[in-house]
Order: C-alpha cells, then structure tokens, then sequence
C-alpha cells in the first residue's frame, strides 16, 4: 500500500473502531460480558493500529491544510480541535479502564468506562469525519 493511501485506512480503522465500541457498548447493556470484553479488545487492537499508522504517515507526509472555504474551514475546525484535545485525553483513560478492567474492579471500571466510552466514541467518529472533509469532500 502506498504511503499516501494511509488516511483512507486511518479512516477504516476509525471507523471500524467506532463499530466495535458501539457494538461493545450494546453488548454490555444485554449483559454479554465476554462478547463486551472481546468487542472491547478489538476496539482496542484497532485504535492502536490506527495510531501507529497515523504517527507512522505524518512522520512522513507534511500535514494537508484545509481549503479556505469560508464558515466550512470555521465548522472543520471545530470539529478538529476538540477531536485533537479528547484525543490526547483519552489514551490514559482507556488504559486506565482496562487495567480496572482486567483486575476485575467493576464499580471504579465503570466509573471510567461512563467517561471513556463517550471520548473514544467521538474521536472515533470525527476521526472519520475529518478525513472526509480533509481528502473526499473539499481536497
């Protein structure tokens, strides 16, 4: 694969991210709890690739600067900044969740994962959201 392919899998990968956090989420709410943890795991797995290939392209390719496109350029960078912020934020948080997780401490796991799920939830879903702004709908 090209290396100017990479945002196109960084955006699968986001999205498939998002479908297994969503699909997770449901699973614990029908008290699947092994197909929650599985599900959770994937989401895990598929986040980590996704970083690895995002730092791996910009540490090769400069970043692509949005088109001045008036209030579009406004609503892409409101959509990027908090998207960069939770981003960050998120990380030791969904790290903290699993080791609550894995100790099998239930209550304080729960208490992260009602934080965490919504911040990966979003990064997740603007993560593919940018992409289609920045390379699909305004190059």
């Amino acid at each position: 694969m090209p290396l100017s392919e990479l945002p196109f899998l960084n955006a699968c990968l986001n999205a498939l991210a998002t479908l297994l956090l969503f699909s997770g989420f449901i699973a614990i709410k029908k008290r699947k709890k092994q197909l929650h943890k599985n599900l959770m795991i994937g989401a895990f797995c598929v986040s980590s690739l996704f970083l690895a290939s995002y730092l791996y392209y910009h540490f090769h390719f400069p970043t692509k600067k949005f088109p001045d496109l008036g209030w579009i350029k406004t609503l892409y960078y409101l959509i990027l900044f908090p998207h960069i912020i939770l981003a960050v934020v998120m990380l030791p948080m969904i790290f903290l969740t699993f080791v609550r997780a894995f100790k099998q401490d239930w209550e304080r796991h729960k208490k992260i994962a009602r934080l965490t799920f919504p911040i990966w939830s979003y990064v997740s879903v603007t993560g593919v959201l940018i992409y289609l702004m920045l390379y699909q709908w305004f190059p």
